[in-house]
């Protein structure tokens, strides 16, 4: 079983017409199952680290406990095909996530697959983000100008994702990294908690901002997501019923905003 988050292969590369042999490092990817008081509620395709944030994070963002301190434990259990994250959670949280249970082995990116209805598939935030908070533009690009140097695993293989946790004024503190977006946001927000981490800031993706991104954020009561791709028209109506200031194609020197934009102040 795999469970370096890199492993090195010898490769040919070819570069104008020439073939030279080299050595690539190459991110992993780890089936990690988690269970709850003994019982398996999902398994995710990660990268094997930080994953006691990633398993609080997950846990925080799907709804299933409301705060850090209804998570009593987690043991890592390193098995031949994979890795088991054992939870021990608040009783009554785990009473209501056996009410609502599901079948989410083999998740993708969608985010749906495994749900048995359309009530199931769609879990849209109660959340309405009241923030006052306000930003000014030019954290954003602050932002976006930093995180690249922070992302020590994509410099690494070029294959991961990163979750960024930036003070309002632009300073990048907090970076987590997967192959899978959502779960470098669930790390991110598990560190977070764990931190105890003031929500007065934003996040930033390396990611398109979908669905299932803008729900995690608006479920962890941060004001806003910057994306460096694109948002989906899910996401946006989302983040406009909710009150998140949803922000796509940031880049040094543009961004689109989409929703609750009169957070970001232009001088």
């Amino acid at each position: 079983m795999v469970d370096a988050t890199t492993s090195i292969y010898p490769v040919q590369k070819s570069h104008q017409g020439q073939l030279e042999a080299l050595d690539d490092c190459v991110a992993e990817e780890v089936p990690i199952a988690l269970i709850y008081n003994g019982i398996s509620h999902a398994v995710m395709l990660a990268t094997p680290q930080d994953l006691k944030e990633f398993a609080l994070g997950f846990s925080l963002s799907e709804g299933i406990l409301t705060s850090a301190k209804e998570l009593y434990d987690i043991e890592i259990v390193h098995q031949e095909k994979g890795i088991e994250l054992h939870l021990d959670v608040a009783t009554e949280r785990f009473q209501q996530l056996k009410e609502r249970r599901r079948s989410m082995a083999g998740r993708t990116g969608c985010g749906l697959c495994g749900s048995e209805s359309l009530d199931q598939a769609l879990r849209i935030p109660e959340t309405l983000i009241e923030s006052n908070l306000q930003f000014d533009s030019a954290a954003i690009y602050k932002a976006h100008q930093a995180i690249q140097a922070k992302q020590e695993l994509q410099a690494l293989t070029g294959a991961t994702h990163a979750s960024a946790w930036v003070k309002p004024d632009g300073e990048v503190v907090m970076v987590r990294e997967d192959v899978g977006r959502h779960n470098a946001l669930d790390k991110l927000i598990g560190a977070m908690a764990l931190a105890g981490t003031s929500k007065e800031g934003f996040v930033l993706t390396t990611s398109r901002a979908s669905y299932e991104m803008v729900q995690k954020v608006i479920t962890a009561g941060i004001p806003m997501l910057v994306a460096i791709s694109a948002p989906t028209g899910l996401a946006i109506r989302i983040a406009q019923g909710c009150g998140l200031t949803l922000v796509g194609f940031a880049r040094s020197h543009q961004h689109v905003i989409y929703s609750r934009a009169d957070r970001v102040l232009y001088k």
